[in-house]
């Protein structure tokens, strides 16, 4: 089962128009796959990432 997380700064008056982030492991001392889906379409397609690859685009976005 995916756990999908939406950021903090979704919250405003434009907080339908973000992407969320899942998380495919529960027991898992490790990830092994990044799932990203358009928060307003909870059934459209996804996108899936490598850890890693996560790691560098959200390093990358922090800086601006």
């Amino acid at each position: 089962m995916i756990r999908w997380f939406k950021s903090s700064y979704s919250d405003g008056p434009d907080g339908d128009s973000c992407v969320e982030v899942g998380l495919d492991w529960v027991a898992a001392p490790t990830p092994a796959t990044i799932h990203i889906r358009d928060s307003k379409q909870d059934n459209g397609p996804l996108l899936t990432v490598a850890p890693s690859t996560w790691t560098e685009f959200v390093s990358y976005a922090a800086r601006g």
